[in-house]
């Protein structure tokens, strides 16, 4: 492929850019060519076509493709040019939470401190609970954001400490924001063949599918032809729904200029949009002589996928996609504290962002800038450009003088899964070996739904139910004529978690699970009235927060270590692993649509292409509630588990249930852990270019051959073992049983083969 470069402008900017596709950098499709745009800061014609020569030259000569000619380049180029070539080809992945690391490490049990993970349902209210931990007030600090939505989309860290109030703030990569954009924008143009009305065209533009990207918070929000408000006392449930506007600075507000510049800016974006899709939706109509009234389903969807694509080679799109890249980066030019750091000198797109002071007010202030949702400041916010942050100081809870040592871990909402089956996310189960507790927050008024018994499964599974907590939020709404006193409504709560481990015991080992029954009710906490400040807080619920924040420091203790060690025999592992990979198989036949009478629904093929585009672009291994990583550690993990709930002998005799399952959770949690990296290497990086010949499929049948493609990657990464085993599948026992193996002696148990 021969890559030039070529002139172009930027939308509400004087002056010149350059377009090109760079030669080391993949695409959506995993090809080299992604489409490049970069300010040459000049309006001189003459000069920048000057630049474009030069960066020609640079693109011409493969001699250059590379970082070790960096310093030869910046002798023979313009630093312009230079910089819009090698900006980035050096840093590689970036792990954000390392990167954090680097400015403010995590302190653990050595430095005293325990960990606690939050882990919930969108809307339980983890962040809430987290407010009051660390002593924020609602309407004065809003820190972090609340709302009913996925508000929360970012990981943030906060380490109560005495001293000065820090943070530091981690960015996703521009090829990223720039793959979510690209998403926005074709959602959008897919609003526009299906003849929506302008106005959904926009929410489309500015809310990606996923709702965990909105570009609203960037560009403002869609005013234009809105229906009429109806009148405030309307829709007055006598609550207080907006925040005290007395505890807004000017500064954190748009002014009625900067919306409408904004709105314009917007109403131009829609209207682009919409001419392109609108040329594009004619030529494919045209092509393929479609007729809305004669064509199967199956040819609009092919039709559709192919506008999709045939949007995505246009150049109008990527100047479209640009124009808003360029749009987000100036958002940074409204920091005017904190220091922001960048992945090499070359580099125009932020790594991350320090910051420290001795005033609170102010820290926040500058700290909302990241993880506000608050609607009169969209047009200024970072937030849909953050992946992580991480804060430390005096954030100590009001409700008590006890200044407990607790790392609080909040991120993602779980979202609210289809049922149980459904694997909880590897960015939390990952985690869980770095933490001392697991807090799960659920709603008291309707505990233990599908995403809440996702996450009970994984922790029993994994061995790491002693680390388990449950605050239970809205508890004050639990009422019924039938539940007078706290201790009624209390049993009714548990009562769910009660039913749900009943019915655990028939996919997992039962004494495990009775395990968790016997501690499950001292691990449970009520809590209520969390949307309000501190200071309003019942007695009661003051006391259980106590409680839980004794318990959480309580846990940087050691477990008790049984000096009776399991000893295993080899044979069984291979049924396991054979069930496991049966069962994964089973599962995502049926998702794929390639089952016939399945009692799992088949995906739409959007959502598959979705999951194959994210793994083709390296930003993620999973969509939405598509996750073949964890679906698959999951499935192995729980016929481990109970492969190593029935060894074949002891060093010694065990004391009693509860010693046995101390002695063996330990093996349990390695292996838990272990199997993440085996199960990404297996599943996704050996099969990274299948995955991206999988997304790149088009034209009519695309969705099935799609299926198909996906299909011969798990049939490869995860063979079901059997009486005559493939090469593939002899290797997947020989690693599980190696692993398994490991995980056992390291913790001075025996494994006989």
């Amino acid at each position: 492929m021969a890559y030039t470069a070529s002139l172009s402008t930027t939308l509400g900017r004087q002056g010149f850019a350059v377009s090109f596709r760079h030669p080391l950098k993949l695409d959506s499709k995993g090809k080299p060519g992604l489409k490049m745009r970069r300010g040459l800061g000049t309006d001189d014609k003459v000069k920048a076509e000057s630049l474009v020569a030069q960066l020609n030259q640079l693109l011409q000569d493969e001699a250059w493709w590379t970082i070790a000619k960096l310093q030869k380049a910046q002798q023979t180029f313009d630093s312009r040019i230079v910089d819009a070539f090698y900006d980035g080809i050096q840093a590689g992945m970036v792990d954000s939470f390392v990167t954090r690391n680097s400015i403010i490490p995590l302190p653990g049990k050595e430095q005293g401190y325990a960990r606690a993970l939050f882990v919930g349902t969108t809307g339980a209210g983890k962040t809430s609970l987290l407010r009051h931990l660390i002593g924020s007030d609602p309407d004065l600090d809003r820190f972090p954001s609340t709302s009913t939505a996925k508000t929360t989309v970012s990981d943030i860290e906060v380490i109560p400490a005495e001293g000065e109030y820090r943070a530091v703030v981690t960015f996703f990569s521009e090829t990223v924001i720039q793959a979510n954009i690209e998403d926005c924008i074709l959602n959008a143009c897919a609003a526009v063949w299906d003849k929506l009305p302008e106005d959904k065209v926009a929410d489309r533009f500015l809310h990606h599918p996923d709702q965990r990207f909105r570009l609203s918070y960037l560009l403002g929000s869609w005013r234009k032809n809105l229906p009429v408000e109806p009148a405030a006392d309307e829709w007055d449930f006598g609550g207080n729904d907006n925040v005290t506007m007395t505890a807004v600075s000017s500064d954190e507000t748009m002014s009625t200029a900067d919306v409408e510049v904004l709105q314009t800016q917007l109403v131009d974006y829609v209207s682009r949009i919409t001419k392109l899709a609108v040329a594009k939706s004619k030529v494919i109509s045209d092509e393929l002589s479609l007729d809305s009234h004669m064509t199967t389903a199956e040819d609009r969807e092919a039709a559709l996928e192919l506008f999709q694509e045939e949007l995505f080679l246009d150049e109008q799109f990527n100047h479209i996609v640009h124009d808003v890249i360029d749009e987000a980066r100036r958002r940074f030019d409204f920091l005017s504290d904190g220091e922001l750091k960048y992945r090499s000198p070359s580099s125009k797109w932020p790594l991350m962002w320090i910051y420290s002071t001795n005033d609170r007010t102010e820290f926040l202030k500058q700290v909302r800038w990241f993880s506000s949702n608050f609607a009169p400041s969209f047009g200024k916010l970072l937030t849909p450009l953050v992946d992580g942050i991480r804060v430390m100081g005096p954030l100590f809870p009001t409700f008590s003088d006890h200044q407990a040592k607790v790392v609080l871990l909040d991120g993602q909402g779980l979202g609210h899964t289809p049922d149980s089956s459904t694997s909880v996310t590897t960015r939390i189960t990952r985690r869980f070996a770095e933490v001392d507790v697991i807090l799960l927050v659920d709603n008291a008024e309707q505990p233990i739904q599908a995403a809440a018994q996702s996450v009970l499964r994984a922790v029993a599974s994994s061995g790491n139910y002693s680390k388990l907590l449950i605050a239970f939020t809205h508890f004050d709404q639990v009422k019924g004529l039938n539940l007078p006193t706290f201790a009624e409504k209390r049993a009714h709560v548990l009562a769910s978690v009660h039913n749900y481990l009943a019915k655990l015991k028939a996919v997992l080992s039962t004494p495990i699970v009775a395990a968790m029954e016997r501690t499950i009710d001292n691990q449970s906490f009520m809590l209520g009235a969390l949307d309000g400040p501190s200071t309003k807080l019942p007695l009661g619920v003051r006391a259980q927060l106590n409680q839980l924040i004794e318990l959480t420091e309580n846990s940087v203790e050691p477990l008790p270590v049984p000096d009776a060690k399991p000893h295993y025999n080899a044979s069984g592992l291979g049924f396991a692993v054979q069930r496991a990979a049966d069962s994964f198989q089973k599962t995502w036949l049926a998702r794929l649509g390639l089952a016939a009478g399945a009692t799992l629904p088949a995906e739409h093929w959007s959502r598959i292409k979705a999951l194959s585009r994210a793994i083709s672009n390296e930003t993620s291994v999973e969509y939405d509630s598509l996750r073949p990583v964890a679906d698959l550690v999951g499935h192995i993990t729980e016929e481990v588990t109970n492969f190593l709930d029935n060894p074949i002998g002891w060093s010694r005799a065990p004391n009693d249930t509860d010693e046995v399952q101390q002695a063996i959770a330990p093996i349990r949690r390695l292996v838990f852990d272990r199997l993440h990296q085996l199960v990404l290497r297996r599943l996704i990086d050996e099969h990274l270019q299948e995955w991206r010949d999988s997304f790149g499929q088009k034209g009519k049948g695309s969705a099935v051959r799609r299926a198909i493609g996906i299909r011969g990657i798990y049939e490869c990464a995860a063979p079901v073992p059997g009486t005559v085993n493939t090469t593939p599948a002899l290797e997947l026992l020989r690693e599980v049983h190696e692993l398994v193996r490991n995980a056992v002696i390291e913790n001075g148990g025996m494994m006989l083969t």
